[in-house]
């Protein structure tokens, strides 16, 4: 699995909590493996993660141009499936009839960053870290201000 389980329902629980429109979504892999289902059981989460995969996998045999497909939607009389795919990443969800598509798109590609590795901070080789600025102390900072001076202002003649 490419990510820890929990984000990934966690993710999905977020989806289904802030758009009202998706009936049912899942979470997995480009392997097909699924990592989180808003639905009850496995088989019908297995299901779903497949055909949106075939669905994936037919629109990049029929489409135009080199770049990577990442997002579709298949719509009927009856509901539609959207699919968005980031990376190795995949997020497929159902909607009934004549969802708001740019808004399910918006929240299933928000989902989906939730769901997505973080990556590993850039560590840096030793010795290559910027050392710490020196604190004043009491004194140092009374000498400074000493050596200050203030200048003194001449008042203009009064008219």
């Amino acid at each position: 699995m490419l990510w820890p389980e929990m984000d990934a329902q966690q993710a999905l629980a977020d989806l289904t909590e802030i758009s009202s429109q998706i009936q049912a979504a899942v979470v997995f892999d480009d392997t097909g493996k699924v990592a989180a289902s808003t639905l009850g059981d496995s088989p019908r989460a297995e299901e779903l993660a497949q055909a949106a995969g075939d669905l994936l996998a037919a629109a990049e045999a029929v489409k135009t141009g080199e770049s990577a497909l990442t997002q579709l939607e298949v719509a009927t009389g009856e509901g539609s499936v959207f699919v968005v795919r980031a990376g190795k990443t995949v997020i497929a969800a159902t909607t009934g009839s004549n969802p708001t598509a740019g808004l399910v798109f918006y929240d299933l590609k928000s989902a989906l960053r939730n769901v997505k590795p973080k990556p590993a901070a850039e560590k840096k080789p030793a010795g290559t870290t910027k050392p710490a600025a020196a604190k004043k102390t009491a004194t140092a900072a009374k000498k400074k201000s000493a050596a200050r001076k203030p200048a003194t202002r001449k008042k203009p003649d009064a008219p």
